[in-house]
């Protein structure tokens, strides 16, 4: 079952549709491994069928590239179904717990996974395939029943996975419903038993105080400015050629995504022409032209991204056209920390680079400011590494190539502080969407 905004939804529906899923999930037909299994296949089915017009929608959306979608879209939402299915049956298998000798003998202590009820997974449009099915992958996996929320601004991709997931899902048990903000407070009102929303930190704040109403646990993954320690004595080359391919792409639009640069100041100059040099060598001459370089998502971010422009100095970059909402790669250097460009999460592809006089300096910077969903660092040095490890919190911390935590699917993923809160992937998925339940059996005689 899917609805529409132009349908005039109400709050009569949204409670129509969770007191449906909840009297599926009372019923016990999502408990079983089979069921869970079934609906998973079915998700793959659904991706690898219709590999084509999912493409063909995310490129209208964000002009995004066929290599991209394969590999970061589908192939990650692919990858994350694969891994559950083979690994589900070892996550969700219970475990005993040792028993104090001052029970009775014969007593028995274990723990197991059950499911919440009825799941609330509001997604994010910058990868609107991925963000929001790897959620419903563990929503599902952990036996749950879903409510599944596009994301808006990805209009034509949200209305494809609006047609396409009630024909492959158990209608009972899930429900597709598009819109914007208004469809979402009126689904925000009702009582969920877990919400799991991808986006930005103001709106999280909005859904955890509608979560607070019914003491709704939530998982908020948010982002914010991730930064870059570039130490001295390293290869630029490379540490150019990592940066560009992950900020750059997706048109900077990841929450992951580099944010800004730290390093010293001889290093910074050099940085400035290694990083040219990879974007000429990465997008051609003319970016706008290349098939591997994407646009901004609507002209409310085109316009709040171009207002960032004047931070610092432009090393490359800088051209804007509106009417294509595209805006050029753009390096910029001699940014100061109460320029424009850093009071938010640039979420474009926009990358200042601000000098400090070592690591020390760096850390402090790090610090003084909102914790970062992730923290980037280019190194050959042990101790750099463990001090930043050691004295600095994010999300994560990557060294040597940033975003590629997320191809570990062992690794937990999620932020901390203003960056989020709660984990996913893999295991962790299951572990979210899940109540680890204690069960201690003690002997009659």
């Amino acid at each position: 079952m899917t609805l529409h905004p132009t349908t005039g939804f109400t709050s009569t529906d949204a409670a129509a549709i969770v007191s449906r899923l909840r009297a599926t999930f009372r019923t016990g037909r999502t408990r079983p491994l089979a069921w869970r299994k079934d609906q998973l296949i079915r998700l793959r089915d659904l991706l690898t069928e219709h590999r084509d017009a999912i493409a063909d929608a995310l490129h209208i959306d964000l002009r995004k590239n066929r290599a991209e979608v394969d590999t970061m879209e589908i192939g990650g939402t692919l990858r994350e179904i694969d891994d559950c299915l083979a690994h589900m049956d070892t996550w969700l298998t219970p475990r005993d717990v040792p028993v104090p000798v001052l029970l009775p003998r014969g007593t028995t202590a274990r723990t197991a996974y059950e499911p919440l009820g009825v799941t609330l997974v509001i997604s994010a449009w910058n990868y609107p395939v991925n963000l929001l099915l790897v959620p419903v992958v563990g929503a599902l996996a952990a036996g749950n029943a879903v409510l599944i929320k596009p994301a808006e601004h990805a209009v034509a991709t949200s209305a494809l996975l609006a047609e396409l997931l009630p024909r492959y899902l158990d209608n009972d048990a899930t429900a597709v419903v598009e819109g914007g903000a208004e469809e979402t407070t009126l689904l925000l009102a009702q009582r969920f038993d877990h919400i799991f929303y991808t986006g930005n930190s103001a709106v999280g704040r909005t859904v955890m105080t509608a979560a607070a109403a019914n003491l709704t646990p939530v998982t908020l993954e948010l982002g914010g400015k991730s930064p870059v320690f570039v130490d001295r004595d390293i290869d630029l080359r490379v540490v150019a050629e990592r940066l560009v391919l992950t900020k750059f792409t997706n048109a900077g639009q990841t929450c992951v995504a580099p944010d800004y640069i730290l390093t010293d100041p001889g290093t910074a100059v050099a940085l400035e022409a290694a990083l040219t040099s990879a974007l000429r060598d990465r997008f051609g001459q003319d970016p706008q032209a290349s098939n591997r370089y994407g646009r901004i998502v609507n002209e409310r971010h085109f316009d709040r991204l171009t207002a960032l422009l004047g931070s610092g100095r432009t090393v490359t970059g800088g051209r804007t056209d509106r009417a294509d909402r595209y805006i050029a790669p753009t390096v910029l250097a001699d940014v100061a920390a109460d320029d424009p460009v850093m009071g938010e999460e640039i979420f474009g592809p926009l990358l200042p680079i601000l000098t400090v006089a070592d690591l020390d300096a760096a850390i402090i910077f790090i610090n003084d400011r909102d914790k970062p969903l992730a923290l980037y660092a280019f190194t050959g040095n042990d101790t750099t590494r463990r001090r930043l490890a050691a004295e600095t919190s994010s999300g994560g911390i990557n060294f040597g190539w940033p975003m590629h935590q997320l191809t570990v699917p062992g690794l937990p993923f999620g932020g901390v502080g203003e960056s989020g809160m709660g984990h996913y992937r893999g295991p962790h998925s299951v572990e979210t969407f899940s109540h680890r339940k204690s069960i201690l059996d003690v002997p009659l005689a």
